[in-house]
């Protein structure tokens, strides 16, 4: 399987670790660590894959990020 990037944040608010694929429109996922967080959206991706075959939808490339913008 393509190696997607995974981008994890911390939620001050709800004091959750919050992991999001960029390509992959709204696949997010939450977890009380980082590592939860990580495992979780690595689920909810592949269904998201899953979902966009059976629905003959384009699945994304995985991207490289190299720069990160603060």
């Amino acid at each position: 399987m393509s190696k997607y990037s995974v981008l994890i944040q911390y939620d001050d608010i709800d004091k959750i670790y919050v992991a999001s694929i960029p390509e992959l429109q709204g696949c997010m996922a939450h977890g009380k660590t980082q590592e939860e967080a990580f495992r979780e959206v690595n689920i909810v991706r592949d269904m998201w894959i899953e979902t966009a075959k059976e629905e003959g939808l384009p699945i994304p490339e995985p991207c490289l990020y190299n720069d990160v913008a603060i």
